[in-house]
Formats: structure tokens, C-alpha cells, sequence
């Protein structure tokens, strides 16, 4: 359910970043215990915007702040 709410709430706000950016959530199988954002350029190529793969305990250190993403999207697309 955390992992969840998370995903919901930093795809909200990629969102309102930019309200024409299609968000998928997970359209793979996640790996266990991970939280990770990337974002998929029309191209194909993938840019990590942000991973919590060795991050934590504690597990709230898993997740991203929500302006930390934003400011990864909106520099990668720049």
C-alpha cells in the first residue's frame, strides 16, 4: 500500500508538471522492496529520474521528495 500511495502521489505530480505526459505505472513487474522513476523519451531510450535501490532504513528513505522528481523530468527533458 505504501508503495502504492507513493506512486499515485509522484504521478500526480509529474502530472501537474506537465499536464500532457502520459504516466504508466509499472508496466513491468517492479522489483521487490524498489521504487524507482523513469522516464521513457519518444526515441525509446530511458532516463532514470530517480531510484531508491540502496536507499534506507528507514523505508521512508525509499521514496523520492515529489519537487525532486519534478526537477529531474523537467531537466532531462530540457
Amino acid at each position: 500500500r505504501v508503495f502504492g500511495r507513493n506512486a499515485a502521489a509522484v504521478s500526480a505530480a509529474l502530472r501537474g508538471a506537465m499536464a500532457d505526459l502520459p504516466v504508466d505505472i509499472n508496466p513491468r513487474p517492479p522489483r521487490r522492496n524498489s521504487f524507482e522513476v523513469s522516464l521513457v523519451k519518444e526515441d525509446g531510450s530511458t532516463v532514470e529520474l530517480w531510484s531508491g535501490i540502496g536507499k534506507g532504513p528507514p523505508r521512508k528513505l525509499k521514496f523520492p521528495q515529489l519537487e525532486t522528481v519534478v526537477e529531474a523530468l523537467k531537466s532531462s527533458l530540457a
